[in-house]
C-alpha cells in the first residue's frame, strides 16, 4: 500500500512539474514568437536543461559524488530551482495584467481610429479656371489627345512611369505586443528577485538584536549577551569564505555566549573540513556551543561532532553545563532518532536545580512542547529559515509552532532564528539572513 501511495503522489509531482514548465515556456516563448524557430526551440533547451541541473545537483550530493562535481552543478542547478518558482509565480502574476493592458491598447486603438480619415473616402475634385468667361473643367489627370494611346504622354508620347510606394511592414498583432511586453516583464521580475534574494544571503548575515526577560535570571545577569545562530549550511554553495563572514559578524557583536543551533553542514568531514575551518575563531567570554540538526544526520553527525570539538565549540549532546547565573542545555535533534541518538530531556534536564534559569539548545521548534514539560525557561531554535522563499513561508508556518522570533508557550520562551545562510537556493526572498543576539534581562534590575 506505501508503495502504492509513493508511486500515485510521484506521478502527481511529475504532472504538475510537467504542467507548470510547459505553462511557463509557452507564455515566455511560445506567445512572444510568431511561428516555430529559434527561440522557442532555445527556451525548451533552457528550461529541459536547467531542470536536468537540479536533479543532477541532488543526486550527485546524495551519491557520494567527487566534491568538486558537486560544486560544479550546485549553483547552476540549485539557482534554476529558486528562478524556476519565480518565473512561476510571475507569468501567473502575468494573467492579472493581460486583460488590463489588451484592454487599454483597444481604446488606445479605436481613439486613433475615430480622428483618422477613412481609406476608401474618396477625395474631392478641384475645379480649374482656364480663362475669363470660361466654366469649371472637371480634372480628367490627362491631357492626351483623342489619339493618345495607353501610356501616352501630353504630347503623345511615353508617359513617365510612376513609382509605386511600399505598403508599411506589417507590426506584431496586439495579443502578440502584449505577450512580449507582460512576458518580458515577467523573466525580469523572476531574475532580478532571484538575483538580490541571491546576493542578501552571499554577503552575509545581518544582526538582529532581541531582548528575553527571565523571571529567574539573577541581577547580575541582566544584559547577558548570547549570539544566535543556525542553519550555516556549509556544502559545495557556501563555503569558506561564507563561514569566516558568519564568524567576523558573530565576533563583531562581542558576545557572552555562542549558541549555534544545529545544520552547520550539507557533506562529509573530508570534503567540508575547510570550509568549516573558521569556527576556530568563534570568541565569547563564556565559549561556544553546538547541537546537531537533522542536516547532521544526512552528514554523519558523529565525524561533525568531534570535528566541532576539535575547532573549539562545545557539543551538548543531551547534556547541560551549569554557567554562573543559569543552566545552558542541548538535546539532539529528532532527526537522530532513527539512529538512536535522538533528544533525551530527562538526561539533559532531569536532575537539575528548577530554582535556576534555564535556556535550551533545540535545533527544531516543534521541539518546544518537550521543553515546557521540563520548565525550560528560553529554547533557541532554528531549522525553518523563516521559510526562505516565499511562498513556502506559508508551507513552513504550517508545520512549525514559530516560524521566526519570539513567542511564549506557557511560562517558556520559544526563539526561533531565520539562520545564516541556505538550503538548496543559495537564494533568500521575504526571509533574510541573521544572526540573532538574544540579551537577557532580569526582572531584579
Amino acid at each position: 500500500m506505501a508503495i502504492v501511495v509513493f508511486v500515485l503522489v510521484a506521478l502527481l509531482v511529475l504532472a504538475v512539474l510537467v504542467t507548470g514548465n510547459w505553462y511557463v515556456w509557452r507564455r515566455l516563448f511560445r506567445d512572444t514568437t510568431r511561428g516555430p524557430g529559434a527561440v522557442r526551440r532555445a527556451g525548451a533547451v533552457l528550461i529541459a536543461g536547467g531542470w536536468a541541473l537540479t536533479f543532477g545537483a541532488f543526486a550527485v550530493s546524495r551519491s557520494g559524488a567527487p566534491f568538486w562535481l558537486q560544486q560544479v552543478l550546485a549553483w547552476p542547478g540549485y539557482l534554476w530551482l529558486a528562478l524556476s518558482l519565480y518565473l512561476l509565480l510571475a507569468v501567473l502574476a502575468g494573467e492579472l495584467v493581460r486583460p488590463v493592458l489588451r484592454r487599454v491598447l483597444q481604446r488606445r486603438d479605436r481613439a486613433a481610429g475615430a480622428t483618422a480619415v477613412p481609406a476608401d473616402q474618396p477625395a474631392k475634385p478641384e475645379a480649374i479656371s482656364v480663362g475669363k468667361g470660361a466654366g469649371p473643367v472637371r480634372d480628367t489627370g490627362t491631357d492626351a489627345g483623342p489619339d493618345a494611346g495607353p501610356g501616352a504622354g501630353p504630347d503623345g508620347g511615353e508617359a513617365p512611369a510612376v513609382p509605386e510606394v511600399p505598403a508599411p511592414a506589417a507590426g506584431p498583432s496586439r495579443r502578440l505586443f502584449v505577450s512580449r511586453v507582460v512576458g518580458g516583464a515577467a523573466a525580469a521580475a523572476a531574475v532580478g528577485t532571484v538575483g538580490y534574494g541571491t546576493y542578501g544571503v552571499l554577503r552575509g548575515p545581518r544582526v538582529k538584536r532581541v531582548t528575553v526577560p527571565l523571571a529567574k535570571l539573577p541581577r547580575a545577569a541582566h544584559g547577558y549577551r548570547i549570539a544566535v545562530v543556525s542553519d550555516i549550511h556549509l556544502g559545495p554553495v557556501l563555503g569558506r569564505g561564507f563561514a569566516q563572514k558568519v564568524v567576523d559578524t558573530i565576533n563583531s557583536t562581542q558576545p557572552d555566549l555562542i549558541a549555534v543551533v544545529g545544520d552547520l553542514v550539507d557533506g562529509d568531514v573530508k570534503d567540508l573540513g575547510p570550509a568549516a575551518a573558521p569556527l576556530a575563531q568563534l570568541r565569547a567570554r563564556h565559549g561556544s556551543f553546538f547541537v546537531t540538526g537533522n542536516h547532521e544526520y544526512f552528514s554523519g553527525a558523529g565525524q561533525w561532532v568531534e570535528e566541532v570539538r576539535r575547532l573549539g565549540l562545545t557539543p551538548l549532546e543531551n547534556a547541560r553545563r551549569e554557567l554562573p547565573y543559569f543552566d545552558l542545555a542541548g538535546v539532539n535533534d529528532v532527526a537522530g532518532e532513527d539512529e538512536g541518538q535522538g533528544p533525551d530531556y530527562q538526561r539533559a534536564l532531569g536532575d537539575r536545580d528548577r530554582e535556576r534559569a534555564c535556556v535550551l539548545m533545540a535545533h527544531q521548534p516543534v521541539q518546544i512542547h518537550d521543553a515546557v514539560d521540563h520548565g525550560v525557561d528560553l529554547q533557541l531554535s532554528g531549522h525553518t529559515h523563516g521559510g526562505q522563499l516565499w511562498p513556502a513561508s506559508l508551507l513552513a508556518a504550517a508545520a512549525n509552532p514559530t516560524l521566526a522570533g519570539l513567542e511564549r508557550y506557557g511560562d517558556t520562551q520559544l526563539y526561533v532564528s531565520r539562520g545564516a545562510g541556505a538550503w538548496g537556493p543559495p537564494t533568500r526572498v521575504g526571509a533574510p539572513s541573521d544572526v540573532t543576539v538574544i540579551e537577557l534581562a532580569s526582572r531584579e534590575a
